[in-house]
């Protein structure tokens, strides 16, 4: 198994010989302003550049899209991938999202799939507190929900991709029902103007870093969004003996 973190939510996991591109937001530096309802709005975002050229990242086998918010994908990336890739999504409202840009081989996870020798599992999250956050965005038109993925393969040690959630029952039962080998889970603590943080800050990576104390916790989703709280150095800082924090276009092989 090899993650290679792009920048952002964005990864190329290559297991089981499978390349397969993880929410792709290829837009460059300071394209976009800052989400309004987050914190530091007067951010533009991406903060930083893309490490490699779109085309290296887009060199894939698969796209998995855990969500459609416009820091996991964006018209950069639907410009650049072929328009007949398999691409998974977690509903059919996704489903029609992306078949929109022109994409013809849409997948829905209902619970499993299997592609190319691996298994994907889909996991359920909470983008911040349900009761709190799920609301807001029924307000402001956009969709809470978000999904992980598990990947399982004979030959392969167990990847949870958490997506877009606080630590919460869902991600336990995630744990627990498949006790994976390496977590990656979206830690920079992107917070809303009401002080609600809607992924996984500090408190999160040490509370998972302790459940699961054999897996290999990776922080992903660092140093890139307007509205994050969490730096790179805050993760590492924590001196936790089983997360890492990899750098944009680090690759890290298992």
């Amino acid at each position: 198994m090899q993650i290679h973190q792009i920048r952002n939510a964005t990864l190329v996991v290559t297991y089981n010989n499978v390349k397969f591109l993880i929410d792709p937001w290829l837009m460059p530096k300071d394209y976009m302003t800052g989400f309004d309802v987050g914190v530091n709005a007067d951010v533009r975002q991406p903060r930083v550049d893309l490490p490699i050229s779109v085309e290296q990242i887009v060199n894939v086998d698969a796209v998995i899209l855990t969500h459609y918010h416009p820091d996991h994908w964006d018209a950069f990336a639907a410009q650049a991938l072929d328009k007949d890739i398999v691409f998974f999504v977690q509903s059919p409202l996704d489903a029609e999202v992306v078949k929109k840009f022109g994409f013809h081989n849409v997948k829905v996870i209902d619970n499993s799939v299997e592609f190319l020798g691996v298994n994907l599992y889909k996991t359920k999250c909470q983008h911040g507190k349900r009761e709190v956050i799920e609301p807001l965005c029924q307000q402001v038109g956009m969709p809470y929900e978000a999904m992980g993925v598990v990947f399982k393969a004979s030959d392969e040690k167990t990847l949870y991709v958490a997506g877009d959630t606080i630590w919460c029952d869902e991600v336990k039962q995630a744990v627990d029902t498949y006790h994976p080998d390496v977590i990656v889970v979206n830690a920079c603590g992107a917070m809303l103007t009401n002080h609600e943080k809607i992924i996984m800050d500090v408190d999160d990576v040490k509370t998972i870093s302790a459940y699961e104390p054999k897996a290999v916790i990776v922080a992903s989703h660092m140093g890139t969004v307007s509205h994050l709280t969490v730096t790179r150095e805050d993760i590492k800082n924590l001196h936790l003996a089983n997360v890492v924090v990899p750098d944009d276009n680090e690759i890290l092989q298992f």
